[in-house]
């Protein structure tokens, strides 16, 4: 079988500033650059990395937050050039990584169709022969707006549009990464039927995912990033239990965040985690539960000054589906402050079983301070009432379910 992919000896190194050196305010930046400037190291987000891959396969990349899939998935996209190594790509190449990105708001839908198509590298031609595929795959919200400017359309709308385009380029090498983390539960079916799709006919496909149930379902081989190399190359099965036990041996069990995996800057971080089950009444239960409130108090230390910042913390199932979101805005914290932020979730309907609690902080996407995708484990055992037990499960389509609620910041002592 002929060859799709060759990587061999690929390395990407960036220049950082060491952590506490990045200016917080303009006047700092003025007198760090009278003072010689920020300090900065050598980074390896990727190092020694060899794989080759088959015209026809489908290969998911996966790996904890910072291991190295982003960056991999731009080297390979030809976003950015690599430090050493090298890659050869044998046919078109098509990339679905910022989706999205390219519609401009003044346009119409319509218009933004052919432009972002032409982003994507789409011919006029190309863009004409499916445009009416692309506008009902969007769904029937699009079509009625479809001439109108996408400032005035929804976050969603503009997401569905971007998909439907982004969907049907027809390269030879697929490079698609998390764009069926966006919309509702409705679209990422259908966005993963389209995917699978795509995979039947017989092209090369790169996909990228936390979600390791769409990972097995559209994969058959499986690459597992750790620390910016390779890991582990095998059957997508192998990969998903050995990405599972990696997690769990990095979860905290006595509510200690200093030695799990993490990413960020580090401006701020977060250092403890504790998991309580509460009674209607507000006092605590010796065993968590599913059907009852919980509360899940977090301590943030900085180390330099944050403003405007947000704390969110989420559940996520055995195969990294995020079921429960909540969030706590506009934190603004001094250098060398701490705080505990308690975040309380009202009459938690998830099934009995283990799932795991994960942590971010930061100011948006591009400026996170701390992220821990695997902070702690949280065990569920079958509630008083029973009913719960019965298979009721809570996913992000049904987050109504738990009524989250966050209670005041309090300063820690």
């Amino acid at each position: 079988m002929s060859k799709a992919v060759e990587v061999r000896g690929l390395g990407k190194k960036y220049r950082i500033a060491t952590p506490g050196s990045r200016p917080g305010t303009l006047a700092e930046a003025m007198l760090k650059g009278l003072r010689g400037g920020t300090r900065a190291e050598d980074f390896w987000a990727l190092r020694e990395i060899d794989f080759s891959v088959n015209q026809g396969e489908v290969v998911g990349l996966v790996g904890h937050n910072g291991a190295g899939k982003s960056t991999l998935l731009k080297l390979l996209s030809r976003i950015t050039e690599p430090t050493e190594g090298e890659i050869a790509l044998y046919g078109r190449v098509g990339s679905l990584l910022e989706v999205g990105s390219g519609f401009h708001p003044e346009l119409t839908g319509r218009e933004n169709v052919f432009m972002n198509g032409s982003i994507l590298g789409m011919k006029r031609t190309e863009i004409l022969s499916c445009f009416d595929e692309i506008i009902d795959f969007a769904g029937e919200r699009v079509q009625l707006h479809l001439d109108s400017p996408v400032k005035r359309w929804s976050s969603g709308m503009v997401v569905r549009l971007a998909f439907a385009v982004a969907a049907h380029l027809d390269p030879e090498i697929l490079i698609v990464d998390e764009v069926l983390a966006v919309g509702d539960a409705e679209f990422q079916k259908r966005c993963l039927g389209k995917m699978q799709d795509v995979a039947r006919g017989g092209r090369t496909v790169f996909f990228v995912s936390h979600n390791l149930a769409a990972v097995t379902a559209l994969c058959t081989r499986g690459i597992l990033l750790k620390g910016g190399r390779v890991h582990l190359d095998a059957p997508v099965g192998e990969v998903a239990a050995e990405y599972q036990r990696l997690a769990r041996a990095g979860m905290s069990e006595d509510g200690r965040l200093d030695h799990v995996s993490r990413s960020g800057s580090g401006a701020a971080r977060f250092i403890h985690l504790e998991s309580t089950a509460l009674s209607p009444a507000g006092d605590p239960l010796p065993v968590l539960t599913s059907g009852a409130d919980l509360r899940f108090s977090v301590t943030v230390a900085t180390r330099q000054s944050i403003k405007d910042a947000t704390a969110r913390l989420f559940l996520a199932d055995p195969n990294t589906y995020r079921l429960i979101e909540v969030s706590a805005d506009r934190l603004s914290l001094d250098e060398g402050e701490s705080v505990r932020i308690d975040f309380r979730l009202r009459d938690v309907l998830l099934r009995p079983g283990l799932y795991t609690v994960g942590l971010w902080l930061g100011r948006s996407e591009a400026d996170v301070y701390d992220a821990v995708e695997y902070a702690a484990p949280l065990e569920l055992a079958v509630g008083s009432e029973g009913s719960v037990g019965g298979g009721v499960y809570a996913c992000r389509s049904e987050v109504t379910l738990c009524r989250s609620e966050r209670i005041p910041i309090e300063r820690a002592a």
